[in-house]
């Protein structure tokens, strides 16, 4: 019994659908449905559900199926364009067949999840050609991605996973034509990955020959295809004239609250430079690419080989296990690159947190079979010695290792709360949302409530401002943004009407939407966004300390229109009146 078990976790298998390849595959796919259906269950479990991010990246796509929502609207513009083109091309197209986004974004995932767990599975068994093995790398992957919102959210990130193990999949393959057709594919969704699919091919040319180190004539063409691919996909963004630019600059970040602790887009830890370098934005996350904890076998990756006796599986290791160096090392030089370039290539950790984290699943998947294997070997020496006939010992460890190493590639999730992690927001107050939804297509809602976040996804309507679209990153976006948040605090507290009319005439509010707890100086300190804005916060702060009323108010029950669990709509031609 024992030998069969041996047999059927760690035989290598060249061929590629032979019965026990398709028994692990099919076993991949099982685990990762299950964890997209567990996601997908909280996506229906009400009708006013919305990823987070996806309140930022998806309710303007509402434009697709109504042409005149959210007309002249800052905050819809600015996510349009900074949208990557084929992420735009892939909802307007489902939008064209009449889906809406919003439900096509709870779907994606899945799709998405599945293609990721497929090209895993594959990719692992190019590197170590015991289908066990691809089934333990592909089952951490789908843990992976049930623990952080990347691709349940459906946003451009969403589909890192598919295009760089397609890209990983094809390179170790040779297929050269489905290679540059991925690097092409990883431009027009998230631009980042086509730096370290580059850098990949770059390091791809240098290799070991007779002991010396030398360029490899046979991958020469294949990354000159690919760098050309490279350039031509980044060409448009290089060439792009961006209406809201420029990229903010460190020194300009470092003027701004937000970039700092208790900030929208804290970056800048100067009090805590292992934070700064391994955790946040600025870090390379290595909590992230050590999620779930497991992964961290797969630095033994690093050792196992270098003891080939007592780890005999090591010799089925594919050449192209160079493959995680090389990528882990071009995604390191970017990650040295965007802080040198900081912030024209975005956030640095976009070029480690997810690349490592596939490094690290592929890696970990491997060494738990290689380990398996070891114990077994080491099991089956001992029953050759003829100790087992005496002690079945042995055989008891073996199995037990084994049980132990499945029971925690598989049971881990039952530990984590919440698995999987999906961070969907619902809205509470869906009479406010059906009241805007009856409103002019082109109203303005001026407002300060958390309630904002929802109102552009679920009543299709235009925010002067938001929290989840302080977005600092491009200054043409930000100042208007940060302006407008500076005048509407200023407005809100002030205890002149006359200012509060300058302010709906200025920006040409229709509605503004107050919660009289807010009207209260505590309301101001406990939110930490608001806080960012000075000195329009703490001016609003002193004055309510001394009990000075805010004008708003005064007209709040006159100019009343809809009120709901303590959230008051004004009408701001009313106010104008007053």
């Amino acid at each position: 019994m024992i030998l069969r078990i041996h047999r059927f976790l760690t035989t290598p298998c060249n061929k590629r659908f032979t019965p026990q390849v398709i028994f692990w595959f099919s076993l991949s796919l099982t685990f990762t449905v299950v964890y997209s259906l567990l996601a997908l269950r909280e996506a229906f479990s009400g009708e006013y559900i919305v990823q987070d991010d996806a309140r930022q990246h998806i309710f303007w796509m509402m434009r697709f199926l109504d042409p005149e929502l959210f007309p002249k609207d800052l905050i819809a513009d600015y996510f349009q364009t900074v949208a990557p083109a084929g992420y735009t091309t892939v909802y307007r197209v489902i939008a064209a067949l009449g889906v809406n986004p919003l439900l096509f974004n709870k779907l994606l995932p899945v799709v998405l999840n599945l293609v990721s767990a497929s090209y895993c599975f594959w990719v692992c068994l190019e590197l170590l050609p015991v289908p066990a093995a691809a089934f333990s790398a592909t089952l951490l992957l789908s843990q992976a991605l049930g623990m952080t919102d990347t691709v349940v959210s459906g946003t451009p990130k969403a589909f890192v996973y598919p295009l760089l193990l397609g890209f990983m999949y094809y390179l170790v393959r040779g297929s050269l034509w489905f290679c540059l057709g991925a690097i092409a594919l990883q431009g027009l969704f998230y631009p980042q990955l086509v730096f370290i699919s580059s850098g990949t091919l770059v390091l791809r040319l240098f290799e070991w020959r007779n002991g010396k180190l030398g360029l490899s004539q046979e991958r020469r063409w294949l990354c000159l295809a690919g760098l050309i691919v490279a350039f031509l996909v980044m060409l448009p963004y290089a060439l792009k004239t961006n209406e809201f630019g420029p990229v903010i600059s460190v020194a300009e970040a470092r003027q701004l609250p937000e970039f700092f602790p208790g900030g929208r887009s804290r970056f800048f830890y100067d009090d805590d430079p292992a934070k700064f370098w391994l955790k946040g934005r600025s870090g390379i996350r290595l909590t992230s690419i050590l999620t779930p904890a497991t992964n961290a076998a797969g630095f033994l990756l690093l050792l196992l080989p270098l003891f080939p006796n007592k780890f005999p599986l090591v010799k089925q290791i594919s050449k192209e296990i160079t493959l995680l160096l090389q990528m882990a090392l071009a995604s390191l030089g970017m990650f040295v690159a965007a802080h040198i370039l900081l912030f024209k290539l975005h956030l640095p950790s976009r070029y480690t947190q997810h690349s490592l984290r596939v490094i690290m699943v592929l890696s970990a998947g491997i060494v738990f079979i290689i380990l398996i294997d070891s114990v077994f070997k080491w099991a089956s020496q001992c029953s050759q010695s003829g100790f087992s006939r005496t002690f079945s010992i042995p055989k008891v460890i073996a199995i037990a290792t084994t049980t132990i190493i499945a029971a925690a590639l598989v049971l881990y999730p039952s530990f984590v709360d919440d698995f999987p992690i999906t961070a969907y927001k619902v809205g509470d107050t869906p009479s406010l949302y059906n009241f805007f939804q009856q409103q002019p297509k082109d109203s303005l809602i001026a407002s300060l409530s958390p309630e904002m976040n929802n109102i552009p996804t679920f009543a299709q309507r235009s925010v002067l401002v938001a929290s989840e679209y302080a977005i600092p990153y491009h200054v043409g976006y930000y100042q208007k943004f940060r302006q407008r948040t500076l005048d509407l605090i200023d407005a809100q507290y002030s205890a002149n009407l006359s200012v509060v009319k300058e302010f709906i005439k200025k920006y040409d509010i229709d509605f503004w939407v107050l919660n009289p707890i807010e009207l209260k100086a505590d309301a101001i300190k406990d939110r930490k966004w608001l806080k960012q804005y000075q000195p329009a916060a703490n001016n609003a702060i002193q004055q309510l300390e001394q009990g000075i009323k805010p004008a708003l108010e005064e007209v709040m029950a006159s100019c009343s229109v809809f009120e709901t669990k303590g959230l008051v709509v004004l009408e701001a031609k009313c106010i104008v009146r007053e």
